[in-house]
């Protein structure tokens, strides 16, 4: 999730693109740079770190530029370096380009350019786009960008400018947000409405394949095939402030919404073209290895270790290694069980956890092969694992992690069915079903979303009490886990999380007249199992929530109010039941008024132990 600016008009063009930046900085903050057409030429000036470097590099040079485009990014392919920050030029410099999403076949494109004797100096997956503008440039830069946009696999927001037309920016979007703001005599392009407020309040909200010509004197929006779009002017009302979270009230509530694109980010060139296997290319361990591995270990912390909870039971389900699944904070401290070439998988959205770095160095130092699944690149768990699957969810502010979780999910579950499908433990008619399912995951987090009536009316329940309860069987219970953990780090209100199975070990003391105990019920082989627990829980007065999948008349007549999440196959339920979990919490703390972003005695990234 990187931030985009760009600016065509009479002049003041790097003044507006360095302040849209700043503004954009929460979308990313590890690199910045621009572009700006002048003298001839377009002139890059970009800088690994914060938005601080670039600016003290060019406010002593003034420009006279009218044209220029600007990038604060976020990480994807390629560590937070000088050269891997955008913008990227082709070979000559005389095409620059600004992207935000993932480009999944550039392999294959940079070989194919390779061939034709262009020259790379990036690790990123967007420098493959200036080559080929370049390469199908014929004097006509919207006709050369159009046959590059064809060649691209993946998700992108582009804008593009090129010193053969330098009063011209092109803006392009797929799957990642890019709108366009109306000027007189100027006219904007950015990823996001706080970059141009301060400038317009008329926009054009780009869809995907449709592209932007944007010149001092007017837009031009037509499909990426080349059919004209007339499109409807949208008229910002929001505060600056509203702005930033994208006209949420806050950044948690937009993080729950952006988890559609997020989850499918992660998929992004992890599946094969057929949509039949798993692809992950960043594990370097031998297929055979992967056959011989006799235990496994993952280790994390808060969020995270539910998150690893699910990928053991996955692992264990699907691939037949036994997992031993740690508290990051205890591991090491218990003299662990790690020999030479056992595989240890360590989980951290930040990549900084302490803990979690210190089973990390502990497990390495023991000859273990470490696999890390976090969201940030170039951090210290990047840096020191010999593995990583990044999740790709972008920066994440509000400090209940949201999208993170889910992303985290679909990593552990997608490394499930890779080390299954090289062990044979499982067939390829299951290897195509449970691919099928996570393909349909963004859609179906979308449906999910839908949901927020129904987790309003359990929230306006939760509010009226100090204690709460959540129940499941088998995935169900570690979903429960993390919802108990988002009610109370945001709502403050005591919650707890149980197998169901352990009501009758001494739980049920604990529920009485009206208590609420959210239950959830999406695995079809444990249906009757729950059914029995949620009459236990009547029978003692408890107020029933129940969330899952579908339609059950018996678990409507068993609880006050049934949260129903699209089917989907039970391994990858969890990424979906979360969500109305995620709502409710999040909407019990609004009304408890709780600073939902930063709950307090808590920080977004423990990197002390």
């Amino acid at each position: 999730m990187c931030g985009i600016v760009g600016y065509a008009g009479s002049g003041k063009a790097l003044e507006f693109v360095l302040s849209g930046l700043a503004k954009l900085e929460y979308r990313g903050y590890d690199s910045a740079g621009i572009a700006l057409c002048q003298n001839g030429s377009v002139e890059i000036t970009k800088y690994a770190g914060r938005l601080s470097r670039l600016l003290d590099a060019v406010s002593s040079s003034p420009s006279a530029s009218t044209t220029a485009v600007g990038h604060t990014r976020w990480a994807t392919h390629g560590r937070p370096t000088d050269i891997n920050a955008h913008p990227h030029t082709d070979s000559s410099s005389k095409f620059a380009v600004v992207h935000n999403g993932i480009i999944e076949n550039y392999t294959a494109l940079g070989a194919w350019l390779r061939e034709r004797g262009h020259k790379f100096v990036s690790d990123t997956d967007t420098e493959v786009i200036p080559h080929l503008i370049a390469e199908f440039y014929e004097g006509d830069l919207v006709a050369a960008v159009r046959k590059a946009v064809e060649k691209l696999r993946g998700s992108y927001a582009l804008a593009i400018v090129s010193s053969f037309e330098p009063e011209t920016i092109i803006g392009v979007r797929k799957d990642s947000p890019l709108i366009v703001g109306l000027g007189n005599g100027e006219n904007y392009l950015a990823s996001d409405i706080p970059a141009v407020m301060a400038h317009t309040r008329k926009i054009y909200v780009l869809e995907d394949d449709e592209m932007a010509v944007i010149r001092k004197d007017g837009v031009e929006v037509t499909s990426v095939a080349g059919t004209s779009v007339l499109k409807d002017v949208f008229e910002i009302k929001w505060d600056p402030v509203q702005a930033e979270r994208g006209g949420y009230p806050h950044f948690m509530l937009k993080e729950i919404h952006e988890q559609p694109k997020a989850i499918r980010d992660t998929l992004s060139g992890r599946i094969s073209e057929d949509g039949k296997s798993v692809v992950l290319d960043e594990i370097s361990l031998p297929k055979q290895k992967i056959r011989e591995l006799a235990k496994m270990s993952i280790v994390a912390c808060g969020t995270a270790y539910h998150a690893g909870m699910v990928t053991k039971y996955l692992i264990e389900r699907l691939a037949r290694i036994p997992v031993e699944v740690d508290v990051a904070s205890e591991f090491r401290y218990r003299d662990p069980i790690v020999a030479e070439g056992d595989l240890v998988l360590v989980i951290s959205q930040s990549g900084e956890t302490s803990d979690t770095l210190a089973a990390l160095r502990e497990a390495k130092r023991r000859g273990a092969h470490i696999i890390a699944i976090t969201n940030v690149v170039g951090s210290s768990v990047s840096r020191e694992a010999h593995d990583v699957i990044y999740t790709w969810a972008g920066p994440e502010i509000a400090v209940a992690s949201t999208k993170a979780y889910t992303t985290q999910l679909v990593a552990g579950t997608l490394l499930a069915v890779y080390l299954a499908h090289i062990r044979a433990q499982i067939t390829q008619e299951e290897v195509s079903s449970l691919v099928s399912a996570l393909l349909g995951l963004p859609e179906k987090a979308k449906e999910a979303l839908l949901l927020e009536a129904d987790t309003k009316q359990a929230a306006d329940y939760l509010v009226n009490w100090n204690d709460a309860f959540f129940i499941g069987r088998g995935l169900d219970y570690m979903l429960g886990l993390e919802g108990q953990l988002k009610l109370k780090e945001i709502s403050y209100i005591h919650a707890e999380g149980y197998a169901a199975g352990e009501l009758k070990h001494g739980t049920l003391a604990l529920i009485t007249e009206g208590v609420p105990v959210i239950a959830l019920a999406t695995q079809p082989a444990l249906m009757e199992k729950m059914l029995s627990n949620i009459a236990e829980v009547n029978a003692r007065g408890g107020h029933v929530i129940a969330v899952s999948m579908g339609e059950h008349e018996e678990l409507s007549n068993g609880a006050k109010s049934v949260i129903s999440v699209p089917q989907t196959h039970p391994y990858v339920a969890p990424v979906l039941c979360v969500i109305p979990l995620q709502l409710i919490a999040y909407y019990a703390a609004v009304q408890k008024g709780a600073d939902v972003d930063k709950p307090r005695n808590l920080a977004k990234s423990v990197t002390v132990e």
